[in-house]
């Protein structure tokens, strides 16, 4: 049975456990090594499956305890080129890491098969995963892109599995406290995936197989857990789909994100 846990999810964090079998991945260290290693010690996943850390993309709620944690898992590192580049330039990661172009299809000592896609994103080299597991469930990791292309939208059809942005509430951000300049940033189409805008693409995701869906990366000023909820909910009712029979539906908190089964 596969695991999936948004153990951080959001601007103060990002990293999210998955395993099928005797092979785990990481996506994303963008809290302390030490968080990391603690949250996995606690629900009990054993490190020795860690097969390597995929990286999103180089914002530092991605990638801020990778360097420390490489120290101590001794993992290779897959993301962009562009990513790459940036961890290498920052110290990061050096000549003595495994680290490998996601998007060369280079040789990944595991049963789980990875796909990378493009987001768009104001961070060069932003991207999504989708891991297919022993058996064929596919699981995507999506999040902190300004809107859906078509290319990230088949990309995501048919995964059993989903962790999708749904970042903010637009009339709260709007009225909210941010820069003018930072509301429009998070609005663009380089910025982050609001509820609307995520809960749009659930229906025909659900449609298309996907079960089980985590809601995550919610800002903590812009949103609220009950708001991204609703909106999801509202949508995929009004498509004649019924949460807990077509689907289950889960908010990834900041931290502490519970294991989900699938």
């Amino acid at each position: 049975m596969a695991k999936i846990c948004t153990m951080f999810s959001g601007s103060s964090g990002n990293c999210t456990y998955i395993s099928s079998g005797d092979d785990a991945v990481l996506v994303d260290a963008g809290v302390s090594s030490k968080q990391i290693i603690t949250a996995l010690n606690d629900r009990h996943f054993d490190l020795g499956k860690l097969k390597g850390i995929f990286i999103t993309h180089s914002h530092s709620d991605h990638i801020s305890g990778l360097r420390v944690l490489l120290g101590k898992l001794k993992l290779p590192v897959f993301a962009s080129k562009e990513t790459l580049g940036h961890l290498l330039l920052n110290g990061v990661i050096n000549d003595n890491t495994p680290y490998y172009d996601i998007e060369d299809n280079p040789a990944f000592d595991s049963n789980i098969d990875v796909k990378f896609f493009r987001t768009s994103h104001d961070c060069e080299g932003s991207g999504g995963y989708v891991f297919t597991l022993p058996g064929g469930d596919r699981v995507a990791v999506c999040t902190d892109l300004g809107y859906v292309s078509d290319d990230i939208r088949q990309s995501l059809l048919g995964c059993k599995a989903l962790v999708i942005e749904s970042n903010h509430d637009v009339g709260m951000l709007q009225t909210g406290v941010y820069p003018f300049e930072t509301k429009q940033r998070i609005l663009s189409n380089e910025g982050h995936l609001s509820n609307v805008a995520c809960a749009t693409e659930l229906p025909n995701l659900v449609k298309s197989g996907t079960t089980h869906i985590i809601l995550a990366h919610l800002s903590k000023d812009n949103n609220t857990p009950d708001l991204a909820e609703v909106t999801a909910k509202s949508v995929l009712t009004e498509n004649g789909l019924k949460c807990g029979l077509d689907y289950s539906l889960y908010i990834a908190p900041r931290c502490g994100g519970k294991t989900i089964y699938i």
